[in-house]
């Protein structure tokens, strides 16, 4: 039965009704009638953040390490398109977001009002949907519409623009139970004839590699727990995408580490020299794949994706498999019981003994020093002094750190890991690492962090002690901007075109002047009890760890080179030593 309410009164019986405990914001005249409702209930905590973009990120961090969809309330105008980049960001890594922005009057639209902006117009390339309400009748339903686009299949986010005179208006409220959604019902189930056809695959290939991605955790723990069970069973190695780390356990006997541009030296080549390559939830996109027309050339392609259209958009594939991953995965176990649990033993027994041989390689090894805190020294020594804590959650920015923190850390369980992928947005971490605080507060939440891409969003920090969310920013300083200079040196000649970094602030004290605490270190010496200060304090805290400068992040595939043609560095064991300081093997 419905009721009659303000459509701002609507907004928070809508959120309610849909489960939402945390919404992150920023108000502003568009948006005060809802903000008023806020203020007169208890059931759901409003997070004010700094920055909208910051709210996105923050939505963002909540989304990924729960699987349920963040909610994010902004101003019209400014308070919309501040919130694109965070709307791109969760379209391209598939994260669940419901985004309500506040709209100028129905009849100032088109007018040039004050703080109007086209939101649905700008909005439109970087949601899965958008919607401007102009009827209070049709409020609610189209929220939890909202919310049913955002979390069926390819999950992402949406946004709904609301006028204020609609928000002020009386309209009747439905309830979600009342809605119908019959035009998107993404199918869960995949072709049996063709899951069969993998599965006799499965059972004749002689170097199979089960290629993972962000689409299993985003099919939820279920598929996570499928995807272990079957390359256990199966034996088969188990490689990853930097948005699927944890879906299958670093410490999983089939685990050869993550894939790509800066992935291992063993993934990489297992990808290229594969016979069978099985894509799990993962999309081909150009930081895995190199050189397209070199990528895998002797491998029969299965991919299993809930998206169509993620199927044969980079990569043309054998056998598609449209479905839920775990749906997929689950049918997929059953029949290769039913027929036995078959494998080709001798295959995979040489395989392994292939991969072992490029593990070898040890492309991860680097030249330490007792002088200068090297970074990759500095990520194993963090990993050492947390690995114990069942309750840690990684988020990070972009750059050098990212791609380091992703070789050197360990992920055990999914949902644990949250950085920009498809995107790579600087600015990401710090209020992403916000928005899993207040989703697990007793949690501990490490931003993995460069200074350069730390301070694009460095207000958030007035958010995080406001809120009295206990965040640790690791940030490895190396006064440059990491990822441009090594591109440049490798790439470009030498030529450092604006890649050094000048006047920055001193950590420590920006730390103190938000009401938190800082450290700096610099000696190698100091390292693991600055760590053990940051884990052990209990609120926010910056830890600003001077490292080399001009360190490289290496295993690298050059751009535009194949996946068998990769830079290691100079303490490698394969290949001749080259004037960059790395090793093209």
């Amino acid at each position: 039965m419905s009721r009659s309410m303000t459509g701002a009164r609507m907004v928070i019986e809508a959120l309610r009704d849909q489960g939402v405990d945390t919404v992150f914001g920023y108000p502003g005249g568009a948006v005060l009638p809802i903000y008023d409702e806020i203020f007169q209930q208890n059931d759901i905590k409003h997070i004010l953040v700094r920055h909208e973009q910051g709210a996105v990120h923050m939505a963002e961090g909540y989304a990924r390490s729960t699987g349920k969809p963040g909610v994010v309330l902004v101003t019209s105008g400014p308070g919309a398109t501040n919130a694109v980049t965070g709307l791109t960001d969760a379209l391209l890594d598939s994260i669940p977001l419901v985004v309500l922005s506040g709209q100028v009057p129905t009849f100032l639209i088109g007018t040039d009002g004050f703080q109007e902006a086209d939101t649905v117009g700008i909005t439109r390339p970087c949601t899965k949907h958008n919607w401007l309400v102009k009827e209070t009748d049709e409020l609610a339903a189209t929220i939890h519409k909202a919310f049913h686009v955002a979390t069926s299949g390819r999950p992402g986010p949406v946004l709904v623009d609301i006028p204020k005179d609609v928000q002020f208006a009386t309209g009747d409220y439905v309830g979600p139970k009342q809605i119908e959604t019959p035009s998107y019902q993404p199918a869960k189930k995949g072709n049996l004839d063709a899951i069969t056809r993998l599965v006799e695959l499965m059972e004749k290939a002689d170097r199979p590699i089960l290629y993972t991605g962000g689409g299993v955790i985003n099919s939820g723990t279920g598929a996570s727990q499928l995807l272990r069970e079957l390359a256990d069973a199966t034996g088969f190695p188990v490689t990853s995408t930097l948005m699927g780390l944890g879906a299958y356990p670093a410490a999983g006997k089939g685990w050869i580490g993550m894939l790509g541009m800066h992935g291992l030296y063993e993934a990489n080549m297992a990808m290229h020299d594969c016979d069978l390559m099985i894509a799990v939830g993962a999309r081909f996109d150009d930081r895995i794949t190199g050189r397209v027309a070199d990528f895998s050339p002797g491998s029969v392609k299965a991919q299993i994706d809930i998206d169509p259209s993620s199927i044969n958009k980079v990569i043309h594939v054998d056998l598609p498999i449209v479905g839920d991953v775990g749906h997929v995965l689950e049918d997929l176990l059953k029949v290769w019981k039913s027929r036995g649990r078959r494998v080709n033993q001798a295959g995979l027994t040489q395989w392994w003994a292939q991969i072992e041989a490029w593990k070898s390689v040890k492309c991860l090894s680097y030249r330490n020093s007792d002088k200068v805190i090297k970074p990759q020294h500095a990520l194993e020594r963090l990993e050492a002094l947390t690995a114990h804590r069942r309750d840690r959650y990684i988020t990070t920015e972009v750059g050098q750190h990212q791609m380091w923190a992703a070789q050197f850390l360990q992920f055990q369980d999914p949902n644990r890991w949250m950085t920009s992928g498809g995107l790579g947005t600087m600015g990401y971490g710090l209020p992403a690492s916000i928005g899993v605080q207040v989703a697990h507060p007793d949690a501990l939440v490490i931003n993995v962090a460069g200074e350069a891409s730390w301070l694009m969003n460095m207000q958030e920090m007035g958010t995080a002690v406001q809120f009295r969310a206990p965040v640790k920013q690791f940030i490895l300083n190396n006064e440059r901007l990491g990822m441009v200079r090594q591109w440049q040196q490798l790439l470009h000649g030498e030529r450092y075109s604006q890649s050094w970094s000048e006047s920055l602030p001193d950590f420590v004290k920006l730390a103190e002047a938000f009401g938190c605490k800082g450290r700096l270190v610099s000696d190698p010496a100091d390292l693991d009890a600055a760590i053990q200060e940051m884990l052990d304090y209990d609120g926010p805290f910056i830890l600003d760890v001077m490292v080399e400068k001009h360190e490289n992040c290496f295993p690298m595939i050059p751009s535009g080179k194949p996946h068998n043609e990769m830079l290691l560095g100079e303490t490698s064991t394969e290949g001749a030593i080259t004037g960059t300081g790395a090793a093209l093997v």
